[in-house]
C-alpha cells in the first residue's frame, strides 16, 4: 500500500469534503456559463435533435471522456435509440444515416479527429464536446459544444483546480445526462417503460 504523508498541516484544504466542494463548485460554475449563453444552449438542444432523429448513434472518447460517454450510450439506449460505442467488436460500419457523438478537451486526438474524418466523409453527422472552438475536431463537426474547463495539459490552474483535464470528463458526464433527460422528458416514456432494457445478464 502507497504510504500517504500527513505531514502537511493544512488539513482543511486537504480533506475530502475540501475537494469535494472544490468539484462541486467548478462544476456549478461550467453549467452557469454553458446555461447563460444562448448559442451554446441551441447547440446543445441541436446536438439532442440530432441524437433523436439518427438512425444509430456512434460514441467515442478516449480515456476518461470515453468512459463517460460509454455512460451516455448505456442511457441512450435505455431510451431506446440504437447506440454503439466505437471499438466494440460488434461496432458495424457508419452512415449517412448516422451521428457520431465524440468528446476530446483538446480537440486533437488522433484517434477521434480520424473517427471524426471518417464519419465526415460518409456525410454522418458529427457532433463534438471539446474546450477547443479552433481545433480540428470542432471543424469537422456539424454541431461542437465548447465546454469552459481546462484541458488535459493546462497544470497553471486557471481553469480548474483539479487535475489534468479533470473538469472536462465530469462536464461531459453532466452533458451525457441532461441529453438523455431531455430526450426522455420529450419522449413521454415513463420509467418503468424504460427498465425492461436494463442488463440482466450481470
Amino acid at each position: 500500500m502507497p504510504h500517504i504523508s500527513t505531514s502537511r498541516t493544512d488539513t482543511a484544504s486537504t480533506s475530502v469534503t475540501a475537494a469535494l466542494e472544490t468539484i462541486l463548485a467548478e462544476n456549478t460554475a461550467v453549467v452557469a456559463r454553458l446555461s447563460a449563453d444562448t448559442e451554446v444552449t441551441a447547440r446543445l438542444d441541436d446536438v439532442a435533435a440530432r441524437l433523436r432523429g439518427a438512425e444509430r448513434i456512434f460514441v467515442l472518447g478516449a480515456g476518461r471522456s470515453g468512459l463517460a460517454l460509454r455512460m451516455t450510450a448505456m442511457r441512450l439506449m435505455h431510451l431506446g435509440l440504437t447506440v454503439h460505442v466505437v471499438g466494440e467488436t460488434t461496432t458495424p460500419a457508419i452512415t449517412a444515416a448516422d451521428a457520431l457523438l465524440v468528446a476530446s478537451g483538446s480537440g486533437s486526438t488522433a484517434g477521434i479527429v480520424r473517427a471524426a474524418e471518417t464519419a465526415h466523409e460518409v456525410g454522418a453527422t458529427v457532433l463534438a464536446l471539446t474546450t477547443a472552438a479552433s481545433s480540428a475536431l470542432a471543424g469537422l463537426a456539424q454541431v461542437s459544444v465548447i465546454v469552459p474547463a481546462a484541458e488535459k495539459q493546462d497544470h497553471d490552474g486557471a481553469l480548474s483546480a483539479q487535475y489534468s483535464g479533470g473538469l472536462f470528463e465530469q462536464s461531459v458526464l453532466l452533458i451525457g445526462d441532461a441529453l438523455f433527460h431531455a430526450l426522455w422528458q420529450a419522449s413521454g416514456a415513463t420509467a418503468a417503460e424504460l427498465w425492461p432494457r436494463h442488463a440482466n445478464l450481470e
